[in-house]
């Protein structure tokens, strides 16, 4: 735990932050609206004799008690997907409609991509992108097996993905994208309750290359989004690096601003500053979430909106 000493003048309960880290996380599965009702899984649930509890936060996040929730049955038929609590949060906050177009950036191996079809009742069309070949097997299987047909897989590295592909004949480039999900690469410190060692290898030097990568990828992300879309950016990290300093990087590079979204989560408010550095106010809007604040995983979350 010793990376996270540099955030105890940040934390408000710093303590409380410690001990939380130090405990197993809960549990926890998304119903798959495509395929099913809270209701119903909440039957199947019951004749298995898996006891569960709804996140009061969101209808279809629920708390399970098993370690193997993707062992149950209405696991197998695609009723629900295990699932972070937290992992919800951005998908949620992007809110898709039906019929829209829509990119998840880095949506391997899919449970944001899934999420995001379910948003938009399986209409429109659903860009699940991702660079790493090796987890988009992951990712299909999860679309085929959660009934998600909106999906188009692609292979690209997000800091230049090009919309030349999806050009109508004639055409310089496709239309762009209504909203677009950035759920970054980082150093995963908020996924230490289910990931003991994921302060392994941490250091400084680390944060700091991979926020120069989640630069590019928002930045993209922002250039292929319509005027007056949006694009959501969250990480599973703590680091400041990464999350408020890199928003602060790309409202001066790009054409776009903060926008303010509900959270019925206990959260803090981004940082306005961080060591030496002040960043833009507009900061407040996004949202930082610890695992002591719910009992859950650390996240990040920010929302813009693109153009004046």
């Amino acid at each position: 735990m010793e990376p996270f000493e540099r955030y105890r003048d940040v934390v408000d309960d710093f303590e409380a932050f410690i001990d939380a880290c130090r405990r197993s996380l809960p549990m926890a599965v998304r119903v798959n609206t495509l395929k099913a009702t809270t209701e119903q899984v909440e039957r199947a649930f019951d004749e298995a004799g898996v006891g569960f509890e709804r996140a009061g936060w969101h209808p279809h996040v629920m708390r399970v008690e098993t370690d193997t929730p993707g062992a149950t049955w209405p696991s197998f038929h695609g009723w629900v997907h295990g699932q972070e609590e937290v992992s919800a949060i951005p998908a949620t906050v992007l809110a898709p409609e039906p019929g829209e177009r829509v990119l998840d950036a880095c949506a391997a191996p899919g449970s944001k991509a899934t999420q995001l079809a379910a948003e938009m009742d399986d209409e429109g069309t659903l860009v699940a992108n991702d660079n790493n070949l090796g987890r988009l097997s992951a990712l299909r299987f999860n679309c085929e097996r959660l009934g998600v047909t909106n999906v188009a897989v692609t292979n690209r590295d997000a800091r230049n993905f090009s919309l030349k592909p999806f050009a109508a004949e004639g055409e310089h480039e496709g239309p762009q994208f209504d909203r677009v999900l950035v759920d970054a690469p980082c150093s995963c410190e908020g996924t230490i309750r289910k990931n003991p060692d994921a302060l392994d290898g941490w250091s400084e030097d680390h944060v700091a290359g991979i926020a120069g990568v989640q630069k590019g990828i928002l930045r993209r992300a922002i250039q292929v989004t319509r005027d007056g879309g949006h694009v959501v950016y969250s990480t599973c990290t703590f680091a400041p690096e990464e999350n408020e300093a890199v928003l602060d990087h790309v409202l001066q590079q790009e054409d776009c601003h903060l926008v303010d979204y509900d959270l019925a989560l206990e959260h803090d408010d981004g940082l306005t500053g961080w060591q030496d550095q002040e960043f833009d106010p507009q900061m407040t809007k996004a949202k930082r979430v610890y695992p002591h604040q719910n009992d859950t995983g650390g996240f990040f979350t920010a929302k813009l909106e693109v153009g004046a």
